[in-house]
Formats: C-alpha cells, structure tokens, sequence
C-alpha cells in the first residue's frame, strides 16, 4: 500500500473517531477530586472522548443535580446520594457502582503534638480546634460524627469544631493552622504534598459507618455512549491502580 495511501486512512480514521467523540461533564467530590483528574486523563488518551470536572461536597453537588445542573456522571463520596438519585429518577436506574471505599484519619501538624499519641489528644483537646467536613453535607463530615458519638466524645467536642464545607476545606484549615487536629480522608493524608505531619492515628472503619463512594449516570446523559464507557472504565484495572495509588479502598 503506498504512503499516501496509508496516510489517507489514518486521516479518514481520525475524522471518524473525532466525529464519535463525546465530552463529558462529571460532578466529583472533592476528597476525590486528584485521583478523578488524573483517571480523566487517561480516559481522554486512550477513547478520544474529552472530560470536564466540577468538584464540590457531595450535598452541594447533589443539590445543583436536582436544580438542573448539567452534568452528566455524578461520582459522590457516599452511597446515600447517589441511590437518592436513582429512586427519583435523577439518576439512570441500573448504572449506580462502588469506585472507591474511604477511611478517616486523625492528621496534625502541630509542634505540640510531636511524638505524641494522636488519638489521646482527642480526650483532653483543651483549647484546641479540631477540624471535620460539615456533617450536614458531606459524607466524610457524617463519618467523623459518628466516630465521636461512638466515643462517646461528641457531646465534649462540639465546642472546640471547625467546620469545612467539605473535606478538602477541613484539610485546609488543620493543614494551615487554623485548627490543631482534623479528621481528614485517608487519602488525604498520603498527598507529598502536606506538610510533614507531627501525629496520625488511622481511625478504625467500624467505628464510623462506611465510606462506600458511588457513582452513577445522570439523566441526562442516558443517551450517551461516552458516559457508559467512562463508568465502565472507572471500574477497569487502569482505574483501580489509580483509585488504590491515592490511598482508597476498592471494591472487588
């Protein structure tokens, strides 16, 4: 076959692919908000369909869907969301999968607690803060609640909380020093990029209710190839050596 020839398929092949591609609106919350980027990534080389994320708390993420926000794939940081969704007819029956299971974890970079039981500190906070998600929008906010209830510390540490809006912000404040101690998601606490942490302590999954992260397709993108392939691909190998590289859980 001569050059041109060959050139004149790959060229033909191209324009086909192009002409299938699709582009992708997908809602992500911000505890997995890097990993998703970086799974878009390879989704986008490898199909040829094009990604955009928007990344906020699941609850704010959740309440834009129900007001009409156009996204196509929601991927939320709970299980709650995403069923709500499916039973209301926001989300596409039959398309709802785990992609990733969380964890929490006590982080501080406190000079006074170098070297010091991290866990113990939450039993005599003082006048310290400890940061949390917003228990009333976000699944790892609802998980660090139920950790202190379980504690029976709750009740003595509501007092001394800072609330982020989601988890990213909780990170935020007890990275910066705005609050001494946070309960911040596993992964989290796995970024190079922190600062060096002074204590940890990983706290026990039954303590808290699980932290199974769901996705699932929206309405709106019922019709689209590219949304299928991309909920399939969340589940291929590529995808779970991501998901499992950024310190989450993954489902079998």
């Amino acid at each position: 076959m001569s050059s041109i020839r060959l050139g004149t398929l790959l060229i033909a092949a191209l324009l086909v692919s192009a002409a299938n591609a699709e582009q992708l609106t997908i809602a992500v919350a911000s505890n997995f908000r890097a990993p998703a980027e970086v799974i878009a990534a390879q989704f986008m080389q490898e199909t040829g369909h094009t990604v955009r994320i928007s990344s906020a708390s699941t609850g704010k993420l959740y309440a834009q869907i129900v007001n009409g926000a156009p996204f196509d794939i929601l991927l939320a940081a709970d299980s709650g969301h995403p069923r709500r969704l499916e039973e209301t007819g926001f989300g596409v029956t039959g398309t709802r999968l785990t992609y990733a299971v969380g964890g929490l974890v006590l982080w501080s970079r406190d000079p006074d607690n170098a070297n010091e039981d991290c866990r113990a500190q939450l039993d005599d906070i003082g006048h310290r803060r400890l940061a949390i998600a917003n228990p009333e929008t976000a699944p790892y906010g609802i998980a660090a609640k139920e950790f202190l209830q379980a504690e029976g510390l709750w009740q003595e540490l509501e007092p001394r909380l800072v609330y982020g809006e989601n988890i990213a912000q909780a990170l935020h404040f007890v990275a910066t020093g705005n609050a001494e101690l946070g309960l911040i998601a596993r992964s989290q606490a796995l970024d190079q990029r922190l600062p060096a942490a002074t204590c940890t302590w990983l706290v026990p999954a039954e303590l808290h209710g699980p932290i199974e992260q769901q996705a699932i397709m929206l309405e709106r993108a019922a019709d689209m190839a590219a949304a299928g392939t991309f909920l399939d691909y969340l589940q291929g190998a590529t995808s779970r050596d991501i998901t499992a590289r950024y310190g989450y859980g993954v489902p079998e």
